[in-house]
């Protein structure tokens, strides 16, 4: 793994909220190795975000925030959240 994605990796499993650090943590290491440059920036993006509004937007199955709602790794995120 590159180190770009082992630093998201990182990111993604230590949030601070454990059921953020599990939902996002699983969803990277199910998809990180495939993702595309796109969508590691959008990502990354997610993650810069705070987790209440990410468990809010992941709950909801989508952001209110229209700058996050197209985003793509969110609806990705959603759906591994709906498998589970």
């Amino acid at each position: 793994m590159d180190t770009r994605r082992k630093k998201i990796q990182y990111r993604a499993n230590h949030r601070g909220m454990t059921e953020t650090d599990r939902l996002l943590g699983g969803f990277a290491q199910l998809r990180l190795e495939i993702m595309t440059d796109a969508e590691l920036d959008a990502f990354e993006l997610l993650l810069d975000q705070g987790d209440n509004n990410l468990m809010k937007w992941i709950m909801a199955d989508g952001a209110d925030d229209p700058a996050f709602a197209g985003n793509p790794v969110l609806q990705q995120i959603i759906q591994f959240k709906n498998t589970l």
